[in-house]
């Protein structure tokens, strides 16, 4: 919704409002036009550049990876890119059980809230922690202190359980906007602060890309940073890696590869959505007949890139 607001004057004893008066008005307005309205408003936001490594050896770590900066004073960190999963997390000093080394070469840096002055712990009675709860990614706790912090336990496929609670900081971004590149864009997100580790990680955390409203997407639409859009250019080596660009790019030389969106349906009798939102609907010719098939994970409901390999549908390699 487009508003305008209107800071109304007021004698200094008073108490001063804020009218808000619609820019656009609705009524009577056909529903393409509103449309359009809102691809503009979207065409306004950045394009915010992501810089993909990785490994394309199913055998090793099999995943794409990023560095990203958190905090004031910033500091750099990896994660691991999954759009499979909706909760962000970095390992945090006293980390229990998280590793002090990476396959990866590259060093492990431990989160220390107390060594940002943007930082902050998300309570039980924070709105942040309300949508947590939402996708089944919240557990309440009282904390050394008297205020009880939002926490998470997370159990990842391959069987990986990460426990801790929800901070929130700056990230710093690389966003670019037309033919113009500002390197020092910024935006308060909220992530997991990891205090426990079972399993294996080879990087700092996860960067999260489902579809509930704490994944980054989703946080940096809502707070202006780029459209609730975003494309991986694949890097067509051994290395793997490439670019993963959040918001709309368009380019006409580029060819893509269209997604069809999910029904974000609840997984059975469960109170948490399906993170899955994504399935490939590819054409493929097999002794001269043209089959569409749906390239996904399993049951053909999910591709992503968290995954090292893709599954073909049953029948296709017959």
């Amino acid at each position: 919704m487009v508003v305008v607001l209107l800071l109304a004057t007021a004698v200094a004893t008073a108490n001063q409002a804020m009218v808000l008066e619609r820019a656009v008005p609705l009524k009577g307005v056909p529903l393409g036009d509103l449309r359009e309205l809102d691809r503009a408003r979207q065409a306004r936001m950045g394009v915010v550049n992501v810089p993909v490594q990785g490994n394309a050896n199913p055998f090793a770590d099999g995943i794409y990876y990023t560095s990203l900066k958190l905090g004031n004073p910033p500091k750099e960190y990896t994660f691991q890119i999954d759009t499979g999963s909706d909760i962000s997390w970095v390992v945090c000093k006293g980390c229990r059980g998280c590793p002090t080394r990476s396959p990866l070469k590259i060093p492990i840096e431990l989160y220390n809230l107390n060594s940002s002055s943007t930082s902050s712990r998300i309570s039980c009675s924070d709105n942040s922690c309300t949508t947590a709860d939402e996708s089944g990614s919240k557990v309440c706790y009282t904390s050394d202190s008297t205020s009880s912090l939002c926490g998470y336990n997370l159990t990842y496929g391959d069987g990986t359980g990460v426990s801790g609670y929800y901070v929130s900081d700056t990230m710093h971004l690389d966003t670019i906007m037309g033919n113009q590149h500002f390197a020092n864009a910024s935006a308060s997100v909220v992530f997991g602060c990891t205090e426990s580790l079972s399993g294996f990680i080879s990087t700092d955390g996860i960067l999260a890309f489902g579809q509930q409203q704490l994944s980054i997407i989703s946080q940096l639409n809502s707070l202006g940073v780029s459209p609730k859009k975003f494309s991986h250019c694949l890097k067509g080596s051994e290395e793997g890696g490439g670019i993963f660009l959040l918001g709309e790019i368009v380019e006409p030389r580029l060819v893509f590869t269209p997604l069809a969106g999910g029904d974000g349906n609840r997984y059975g009798g469960n109170s948490f959505f399906n993170p899955y939102h994504y399935k490939i609907v590819a054409g493929v010719s097999l002794s001269g007949n043209d089959t569409v098939w749906c390239i996904g994970w399993q049951s053909t409901k999910e591709i992503q890139n968290g995954h090292a390999i893709t599954v073909l549908g049953g029948g296709m390699g017959e």
